[in-house]
């Protein structure tokens, strides 16, 4: 059963056409072996035996009638008058000694046995030479009796065109149910390319319920998760915006009280904390605000990763940067060049150098990003691609931020259609790849 699997076609449009073609391809068949071994070869038993008959009997009259020629020939013109049965004697010759044999083997078979039951002399037969007619040899003293008789006297011609029939009517048979199964499967593969899209964060405003019952219920069901999931995100950012919004006022007003306030450690270190705050509330948003606000268009990647390391060495980073050529695909270019610049930072936070690659690796795009510092096990990978994680083991937890520069890439790359995974870098740090469709 596992082979059978493994060798049946996978789409629906495929499966569907080999469950109504090959029971009736089947069924096809069966009829015609039972017509061609049931009634056709009895048929053409029952023909070439006849013919066999008036060949032994036109045989026997001619070795009777041998010192009396106009007698023979008498008999072979009531023979052509009544069984249409042509005879010729061939006077010297003798049987030849090749002969061709018929496509449908039956026929040959059939007339040999009608032919070696009924007559007692050597015989030669051919049913390939003449489209309309066999050609029968049968050895007698002094030559050859040559008979050419009509092929629908010796074999059913019927047979053929049955098979004509038959294949035909499964022929447009498939030609029919591939029309309609590809009609059927059409919507399918809209509700599924829709979903993609969807799931790429890209519009799918212009997919509209089509197909059968089942298929429209199903394209409804995704329409309304659509629109949940579509107001949970807006939720999900109006609560964050308006948290970010409440809590920045009291920290305007700190920090109003604090320039007021004479020069002392005390009021540095709370404007350092004010700070991270505000850098904390920044990265809440960025993570909350995803991609609700950006349409997908075709954007060269090498160029957008060369910009954001641009940013980055301004600010003092040491950045290698390694591209060949320009490399283009469907994104949303603000929230990938945000995450980007979140690794980047998050690399050269923890290190003193980074590298930042763009390449294709197949049908898909990928943004590496490296560094040299500390590392993360590889044990703990996934526990890093999780919010508010900072994995204290290995990265400073005193360092800035609240561990969602890692949540932040993954939750484009996903939204994008892609992933990210992470790895140990040639640097000694750590490796980050986004990958994303090509």
């Amino acid at each position: 059963m596992g082979l059978m699997r493994r060798y049946l076609p996978k789409g629906l449009f495929a499966r569907t056409l080999l469950i109504i073609v090959l029971p009736v391809a089947l069924m096809q068949v069966a009829v015609a072996w039972s017509f061609f071994e049931e009634h056709w070869e009895t048929v053409t038993s029952r023909l070439s035996e006849g013919v066999a008959g008036d060949i032994a009997m036109m045989t026997a009259l001619y070795e009777s009638d041998q010192e009396t020629p106009a007698a023979f020939e008498r008999h072979a013109e009531m023979a052509y008058e009544t069984m249409r049965l042509s005879v010729d004697f061939r006077p010297g010759e003798t049987l030849p000694t090749s002969r061709r044999s018929s496509f449908f083997r039956t026929l040959d078979r059939t007339l040999r046995s009608a032919l070696s039951a009924q007559i007692d002399n050597d015989f030669w037969f051919d049913t390939t030479r003449y489209p309309s007619y066999v050609d029968v040899r049968v050895e007698v003293e002094g030559g050859v009796l040559r008979y050419i008789a009509l092929r629908e006297r010796v074999f059913a011609t019927t047979g053929h065109i049955f098979l004509l029939w038959i294949i035909g009517a499964t022929t447009l048979l498939t030609a029919v149910s591939i029309v309609f199964i590809r009609n059927q499967v059409k919507p399918i593969r809209r509700l599924a390319d829709a979903a993609e899209q969807f799931g790429r964060g890209q519009d799918v405003d212009h997919f509209r319920p089509a197909g059968a019952t089942e298929v429209r219920q199903a394209a409804h069901a995704f329409l309304e998760m659509r629109a949940r999931i579509r107001r949970h995100l807006e939720q999900r950012t109006a609560l964050l915006a308006g948290v970010s919004h409440d809590l920045r006022t009291p920290l305007t007003r700190l920090k109003l009280q604090l320039a007021l306030m004479p020069q002392s450690p005390e009021r540095d270190d709370a404007k350092k904390d004010i700070a991270e705050m505000e850098e904390m509330l920044d990265e809440y948003l960025d993570f909350a605000r995803g991609q609700a606000s950006e349409e997908t268009a075709r954007s060269d990647l090498v160029e957008l990763a060369r910009e954001t390391v641009d940013a980055a060495v301004r600010q003092g980073g040491d950045i290698e940067f390694v591209a060949d050529g320009a490399i283009e695909s469907d994104i949303r270019a603000g929230t990938v060049k945000r995450s980007l610049a979140n690794l980047i930072s998050n690399a050269l936070a923890f290190g003193k150098k980074a590298r930042v690659t763009v390449r294709r690796a197949g049908s898909r795009v990928e943004i590496v990003v490296e560094d040299d510092g500390p590392g993360i096990p590889p044990d703990q990978y996934e526990e890093a691609l999780k919010p508010f994680n900072r994995l204290d083991e290995s990265r400073n937890q005193n360092r800035k931020g609240v561990g969602l520069g890692l949540a932040i890439a993954r939750d484009v790359a996903r939204n994008h259609g892609g992933d990210i995974r992470l790895g140990e870098s040639d640097l000694g740090g750590l490796k980050a790849v986004i990958s994303l469709p090509g």
